[in-house]
């Protein structure tokens, strides 16, 4: 059933869609923007030096690893990861508040401003692919 799904004309139209507003430049350059702001995030306690924040920091490599990733299915790929392009902001977000939640070290400046800034230039970014998407099914 699956296969017949993968081959019907409506999805195959979709994707094509998808692929089509995928190649224009403001879409690569918010998913380029995006990879980078996530290896930023994973690369920030080595390069804000807050490595001694152990729980931030295992939050940082991970979530950045993460947008990265995202970024990367959204560049290659974005009729079939379309669905996802909700997380983005959500983890944005999430690095936006995480030095105040995650237990362990008191949150330095450097930190706090760090993921502030990385978490809402993710978020933002997330809103654009997001908004990319809803746009085109409608």
């Amino acid at each position: 059933m699956t296969h017949q799904m993968e081959q019907h004309p409506d999805i195959i139209r979709m994707r094509e869609r998808y692929e089509v507003a995928a190649a224009k430049p403001a879409v690569q350059v918010a998913d380029g923007l995006t990879l980078l702001a996530g290896l930023f995030l994973a690369a920030s306690p080595w390069i804000v030096g807050f490595t001694g924040h152990s729980g931030l920091t295992g939050n940082n490599v991970i979530t950045g690893l993460t947008v990265a990733l995202l970024a990367l299915a959204f560049s290659s790929a974005f009729g079939r990861t379309y669905g996802l392009a909700w997380t983005a902001p959500l983890i944005g977000l999430w690095t936006i508040v995480a030095p105040w939640v995650i237990r362990g070290e008191t949150a330095t400046t450097a930190t706090v401003v760090s993921n502030v800034v990385v978490g809402a230039i993710i978020a933002i970014l997330g809103f654009v692919t997001m908004s990319m998407a809803m746009t085109k099914m409608r």
